[in-house]
């Protein structure tokens, strides 16, 4: 059998810009003690720790961990590149699920620098190798910084097949700033508009602007998750649950399809979510409210369509009927997302779980989503892994 899963703490940090915060182990000590706070447990009543990140030493987890206490637990490190902070969840979800532990923390944390994405061990074969070779072949543009080039081709590639302009990028753009505008822990939270979006510094002619890509950012969250019987036993607060969930990385259609939006993962999420709605018995029109990966406004509008919250090429339409944000079909990220909250690698899926069970224990004050009961998932990291999940909302 397999046990319900419930979030009984979840907590995080307000993120920063590279530069402005705390060292990881303090930022990611401050995450971990305000979920126990949430959960009401101490740190000895953990019994398990995944721990993710993408730009730190190996055993930095557990650098990061002694600050909170050294209780002699397994803690395990987790790089999935920006799927780094849902694969610690996911793995913590399986540990209680199998009835290996009864309470497990996910935490995620980044202190990341200031610019573009790079590599850091240039003396061997970079795990991109076969998506720079494919991006390459497909959209050419050497000059530009490659994480650009992945989503801005996926973008062109919507553009070219559906006709979709540029401003419908500069609108999700927009909408991810007036809701972050409402969430006192988000790295940028002033509104800007459409226009504003479009004037920005070009970084692809007719294909990008800097406003339309996410900030590099510093930030820690963690989540505690236990079987129903753990929590029964110490009062914990079981309002929301993990109801589904589901792991997947590159198909052959990734490099096959020639299509830079197989490239950058369309398929992997879209097979994703279908495992999620499966388990759950349930489809993208029961959910209310939704975090996804929007680590440039292009992989926002593509992602509703792998996730099924619009038909294949009605992103567009999905995007001027207002049915992404409050009074539409499904709030999309009222986090900010990663556009306006930020991306700090390892700390995203947390952070997405966080804003989630927010949202479903109605505590989100202005970003609340009314009646929220359904909420999804989605993170996904190039090279490539997505994880799905889907929180439901318990009835009193």
């Amino acid at each position: 059998m397999k046990n319900n899963v419930y979030v009984v703490g979840v907590g995080m940090v307000p993120f920063t810009k590279p530069g402005a915060s705390e060292p990881y182990p303090q930022m990611a000590a401050k995450a971990v003690n305000a979920a126990l706070r949430d959960a009401h447990l101490s740190y000895d009543q953990v019994q398990q720790a995944y721990v993710g990140y993408v730009y730190a030493d190996s055993t930095a987890g557990q650098r990061a961990l002694y600050e909170v206490g050294m209780t002699g637990i397994p803690v395990v490190n987790v790089n999935n590149n920006c799927s780094t902070g849902s694969t610690a969840l996911f793995l913590a979800r399986q540990a209680v699920m199998s009835s290996a532990a009864d309470c497990v923390l996910a935490l995620g944390f980044e202190q990341m620098n200031p610019g573009a994405l790079g590599t850091v061990f240039n003396d061997r074969p970079s795990p991109f190798e076969r998506f720079d070779q494919s991006t390459e072949e497909l959209v050419g543009q050497g000059e530009i910084p490659l994480a650009l080039r992945y989503f801005g081709g996926a973008g062109l590639a919507h553009m070219k097949e559906f006709g979709t302009p540029l401003s419908t990028f500069a609108k999700i753009r927009a909408k991810a700033s007036r809701h972050a505008a409402h969430n006192p822990l988000a790295l940028l939270r002033k509104e800007v508009s459409e226009e504003e979006v479009m004037a920005a510094a070009v970084m692809w002619p007719g294909v990008m602007t800097r406003l339309m890509a996410c900030p590099p950012t510093c930030g820690s969250a963690a989540a505690i998750v236990c079987s129903e019987a753990f929590a029964k036993k110490h009062g914990l607060n079981t309002d929301v649950r993990i109801r589904a969930q589901a792991m997947t990385t590159d198909s052959p259609a990734t490099f096959e399809a020639q299509d830079m939006r197989e490239v950058v993962g369309f398929s992997m999420a879209k097979n994703c979510a279908e495992q999620v709605y499966a388990e759950a018995g349930l489809g993208p029109r029961d959910i209310q409210v939704v975090e996804l990966h929007d680590c440039f406004a292009q992989n926002e509008l593509l992602s509703y369509e792998a996730l099924g919250l619009c038909d294949r090429g009605g992103a567009q339409q999905f995007v001027e009927d207002g049915d992404n944000t409050y009074g539409g079909r499904i709030v999309t990220n009222p986090s900010g997302g990663l556009l306006s909250k930020g991306h700090p690698l390892g700390a995203t899926g947390l952070a997405q779980c966080t804003e989630l069970v927010q949202q479903l224990r109605g505590t989100a004050e202005q970003r609340q989503v009314p009646g929220a009961r359904l909420g999804l998932q989605h993170n996904l990291g190039l090279g490539g892994a997505c994880v799905v999940t889907l929180y439901e909302r318990m009835a009193a």
